[in-house]
């Protein structure tokens, strides 16, 4: 498949969130790498993001899952004229964390005009499947 990255490549140098003040940057959540239709993170599990129980939120995995879809989809799409927005997002929680960094995958599924879809698999630092989740992006236009 021929790379689906607006401007021919990713661009891993500008999509990271230090001193953004945005919810990304304050649960730890870094963009590792990416390949021709597919992005890559990881997510610190920790006081962040830890339910009572001390275990991963599931909420901390959506917003992992949704971040990475979000990214790819923003990547692909002229950011002068574009933007893309979460429309759906589901996952199941299949394994619990307890400690040390969870890793991301979203792949592009369906990349329409209007939408795209994208699957995002996380897993846990034995590469364990700990969630799956599908996110649904709008493509809108810039100031309109």
């Amino acid at each position: 498949m021929a790379g689906i990255w607006h401007g021919g490549t990713f661009p891993l140098d500008k999509v990271q969130f230090s001193d953004r003040k945005t919810m990304a940057d304050t649960i730890g959540i870094e963009i590792t790498e990416a390949g021709d239709d597919w992005v890559r993170g990881r997510m610190p599990v920790d006081h962040r993001t830890h339910q009572p129980f001390g275990l991963l939120h599931g909420g901390a995995s959506v917003a992992l899952a949704e971040t990475l879809a979000s990214i790819g989809a923003y990547c692909t799409v002229d950011p002068e004229t574009h933007a893309a927005v979460g429309m759906e997002i589901n996952a199941n929680h299949l394994r619990p964390v307890k400690e040390g960094f969870v890793y991301g995958e979203a792949r592009i599924e369906s990349m329409g005009r209007t939408t795209q879809v994208w699957t995002i698999r996380i897993t846990n630092e034995k590469g364990k499947l700990v969630c799956l989740s599908r996110c649904t992006m709008a493509i809108i236009k810039q100031g309109g």
